[in-house]
C-alpha cells in the first residue's frame, strides 16, 4: 500500500502533536494543519481503514504501533545518508527503534540481562525489554501486543506457567495476558532488580530503523 503525500503530512502533524504529551483529538490536528473539521473527520477514517492510526476513547487519535516495522522498511531504500542522520537527530539519537530493539550505530542501551518471557517462572515480577525483529515481522503479534500493553518498559507479573497448554499468563495494568510460548518466545524481560553494569557505545552511522 502506497502512503500518499497527503497521508504523510497527516501521520507527521499526528507525530508532533503527540510529542507535546497532550492528547491528539480531530480539532487539535484541525488547527494544526489549518484544515476543516470535516476534511479531518474523512482524513482519519482513512486512516483508520488502511491502519495507519487508531482513535481510542475520547477520541485520542494514535498512530499504529504495529505498522512501525513496514514504514520503516518502505523508508529503508528511499532516504539518503544525510536525511537519515537528520532524522535521527530529530528524533533525539534514540538507541531502540520503538519496539525495543537495539539501532546499530547508536549509543547502546542500557544492560538488563534479558530472558524470553517464556523462560520465566510464576511469580517473577518483570520489565518488557523488547519485541524482537522476529516477532516485528508479524503484524498480527505486533497487533495483539499493543492492544495487550505488552511493550518495551511495560511491568508485568508472571501469574501462571502451563506447559500441559503450551501458554503463559501474565497480569499486567490489572488484566491477565495469555499467550503461547511461541509468542512469548519472542518477548525479552528482564529483572529490575539485576541490571547489568552500563554497555559501551557502538560506533558506526544509525540505522534507518531510527526512523519508524
Amino acid at each position: 500500500m502506497e502512503t500518499t503525500p497527503a497521508i504523510q503530512d497527516y501521520l507527521g502533524a499526528i507525530y508532533d502533536l503527540a510529542g507535546s504529551n497532550q492528547p491528539v483529538i480531530g480539532a487539535r490536528l484541525a488547527r494544526h494543519m489549518h484544515v476543516s473539521a470535516p476534511s479531518i473527520t474523512e482524513a482519519l477514517r482513512r486512516m483508520q481503514r488502511e491502519g495507519y492510526v487508531k482513535v481510542a476513547d475520547k477520541k485520542e487519535i494514535r498512530l499504529d504501533w504495529s505498522r512501525a516495522h513496514d514504514e520503516a522498511h518502505r523508508l529503508e531504500h528511499a532516504l539518503s545518508p544525510v536525511v537519515e542522520e537528520r532524522l535521527a537527530e530529530m528524533l533525539g539519537m534514540p538507541s531502540t527503534c520503538p519496539h525495543g530493539n537495539p539501532i546499530p550505530g547508536m549509543p547502546q542501551p542500557e544492560a538488563h540481562n534479558p530472558i524470553p518471557l517464556s523462560q520465566a517462572t510464576k511469580g517473577q515480577a518483570l520489565v518488557v525489554e523488547r519485541i524482537t525483529e522476529e516477532a516485528e515481522a508479524d503484524r498480527q503479534l505486533l497487533h495483539f501486543l499493543w492492544e495487550s500493553g505488552v511493550r518495551p518498559g511495560a511491568k508485568l507479573t508472571v501469574t501462571e506457567v502451563a506447559p500441559y497448554a503450551g501458554t503463559i499468563s501474565v497480569l499486567l495494568n490489572e488484566k491477565t495476558v495469555t499467550m503461547g510460548f511461541a509468542a512469548a518466545h519472542k518477548i525479552w524481560v528482564y529483572d529490575p532488580q539485576q541490571l547489568s553494569p552500563p554497555r559501551r557505545a557502538a560506533r558506526g552511522r544509525a540505522s534507518r530503523k531510527a526512523t519508524a
